[in-house]
């Protein structure tokens, strides 16, 4: 006799006495499948016994006996393998096909996009709104140097290295397994061309995404961005302050919207008015485009740029052009 129709005759025959056991309907429980009468989400903690979850599929109406369901489970011998997560259960299946999912971990997945520009606190709001994670512990953790420099980030925190892009995840996942995501997309955008341009600029890997981040806030579509940041990288040749007002405003606790000139006089280490060079650290999480234009800055010396207010700039190459670009479009609007 084959392994293969030993094994059956065994598997069947622990069937039958397990049929034997529970009476008449073990076979029909295993052969007919429940549809619920309206979409269930069931939500398993980690560490959750199997009878315990048994029980909530029975009550849920997913499947006909908890009792019968988790004698299935120790035929199979997979009882204690089930995953945690949330399932959403709709269609008619199986006890065979619930217990399978189960092992399986077919967990609700759910998607989120980071755009380009957002702080650790925007992204912390965006990822509560969607249901996603609590943004306390998220900003926390974001913020936390220990975390930072265990993931190889050498910053206070994880600003400027938390990547935007669309991302997949179970349910209930947890911050740190979020971050260590967003900073592991943001490693792979590190080619070794990047990290050379930026070393043949005299700029550091933080300083690179300092830069990035503030051409990010700054520009107004990716076409921009090679020229603003040949505006900063020829001001911090000729040590002129970026004068950047995205920088003074994060660095303004609870900003208002109206940044005043008391805000531009006063110092602190991201006003780059009173400063020259870089402000301490990135001020927003930069997009692919904008890490390479900080690398890969415009052949240009302009020094100057305003807004024309339909979201793109009016470069200039000395303040006499560029004062005149103010009265034009800043002053006269």
């Amino acid at each position: 006799m084959t392994l293969r129709k030993t094994f059956h005759l065994a598997f069947w025959g622990s069937l039958l006495a397990f049929a034997l056991y529970l009476g008449i309907g073990f076979g029909t429980f295993l052969l007919h499948g429940v549809a619920p009468s309206q979409p269930q989400t069931l939500t398993i903690p980690p560490g959750t016994p199997f009878s315990a979850v048994a029980r909530q599929l029975e009550s849920r109406g997913i499947v006909e006996s908890g009792t019968k369901l988790k004698l299935l489970a120790r035929i199979r011998g997979n009882g204690g393998r089930v995953q945690a997560g949330e399932y959403l259960f709709v269609d008619k299946a199986s006890p065979d096909q619930i217990l399978a999912r189960l092992v399986a971990g077919d967990v609700v997945r759910r998607r989120f996009t980071i755009p380009e520009g957002l702080t650790i606190k925007e992204i912390a709001a965006r990822l509560e709104a969607e249901g996603v994670t609590a943004a306390p512990p998220f900003i926390a953790l974001a913020t936390d140097p220990a975390l930072a420099g265990s993931l190889g980030i050498d910053g206070e925190s994880l600003e400027g290295y938390l990547f935007p892009e669309t991302y997949t995840f179970s349910a209930g996942v947890s911050p740190r397994d979020l971050l260590g995501a967003m900073v592991e997309q943001f490693r792979a955008r590190q080619t070794p061309e990047l990290l050379a341009a930026a070393q043949e600029r005299g700029l550091t890997l933080h300083q690179l995404v300092t830069l990035a981040s503030i051409i990010q806030k700054e520009a107004g579509n990716n076409e921009e961005m090679p020229l603003i940041s040949a505006v900063f990288h020829n001001r911090l040749k000729r040590g002129i302050p970026l004068q950047a007002d995205p920088t003074v405003i994060y660095g303004i606790e609870n900003f208002d919207g109206n940044l005043t000139r008391l805000h531009l006089t006063t110092p602190s280490a991201y006003n780059t008015y009173r400063m020259a060079g870089l402000p301490r650290g990135p001020i927003a999480n930069p997009g692919e485009e904008a890490l390479q234009a900080a690398a890969f800055p415009a052949s240009v010396t302009y020094l100057y740029f305003v807004s024309r207010g339909d979201g793109t700039h009016k470069f200039s190459d000395t303040l006499k052009e560029h004062n005149q670009a103010v009265r034009r479009f800043q002053l006269h609007r």
